[in-house]
């Protein structure tokens, strides 16, 4: 059962879907695998079924609200698009001068393969980015550190200094935004120009410098306070197990990969 995060918006889902069931760990291991295929591969076919794999995926096992989705249906294509383009481009003509010529403009030539080359890096880059969606679209910060405590025996003094870090975050959003409340107010926020906001970013940047070393010293004094480190253990108060169904997971995605690979060689 995944641990709640208290600065995550509450969203209710309805049924929790498997894939936020799972330890986090879990969910970076099984695509391990095909994203070293991936790297090695140079085909198109290989990229395209990785990236439907991941899609399947992340459409039966997770929630993800439709800003997600949308970037996913709509900006991915985009961007395989443009990334085919751009590196199409950088391609060097000498190892597809035997394709069509799509483009000539002087003594330089646009070719179908450099298009291919391009088309076939870019979906490579982007399977790899939808694997890594399976576990940073389903996993929180918190529950990750857990369990690298827990499964991989990480020193709780470092994991739990980068939980504190994580923590920050959020807090610096609260904090700049009464920051700007504030300048607002005193009439601080005046101007337009990129002088003017160079400024504003600066007076922001100092406020908000302070605020994070008034809050680190009160972290500070509070783990003090609660002899955090003097002991080797410690004892967790959420947990973040390691299930069968975990291994299950792995080992089917595992399965999954080696069949695609399997398949894709078959094919002539």
């Amino acid at each position: 059962m995944t641990a709640l995060d208290p600065f995550r918006e509450r969203v209710d889902y309805g049924p929790i879907r498997f894939l936020h069931r799972l330890n986090p760990l879990a969910k970076i291991a099984a695509p391990l695998p095909a994203m070293a295929v991936l790297l090695i591969a140079r085909d198109v076919p290989t990229p395209v079924a990785f990236l439907g794999l991941a899609f399947a995926m992340l459409a039966v096992g997770a929630h993800l609200d439709g800003r997600l989705w949308l970037a996913l249906i709509v900006g991915l294509p985009l961007l395989v698009a443009v990334m085919s383009v751009s590196f199409g481009l950088w391609t060097n003509p000498a190892g597809v001068d035997r394709s069509v010529t799509l483009l000539s403009i002087g003594d330089y030539r646009l070719y179908l393969g450099s298009l291919a080359v391009g088309l076939a890096t870019a979906l490579r880059l982007v399977s790899l980015l939808a694997l890594g969606l399976l576990a940073g679209a389903t996993s929180t910060g918190p529950d990750l550190v857990r369990a690298m405590v827990q499964q991989l025996r990480v020193p709780y003094r470092i994991g739990y200094t980068a939980l504190a870090a994580y923590r920050f975050v959020p807090r610096f959003g609260h904090e700049l935004q009464v920051i700007r409340s504030a300048h607002r107010v005193r009439g601080m926020a005046g101007g337009r120009g990129p002088f003017a906001a160079v400024r504003r970013v600066l007076g922001y940047v100092v406020s908000l410098l302070a605020g994070a070393i008034r809050h680190a010293e009160r972290v500070a004094l509070a783990m003090d306070a609660r002899a955090f480190g003097a002991h080797r253990d410690r004892t967790e108060r959420h947990l973040v197990p390691f299930r069968a169904r975990d291994w299950i997971f792995i080992a089917l995605f595992w399965a999954a990969t080696a069949a695609i690979v399997i398949s894709l060689k078959e094919i002539p």
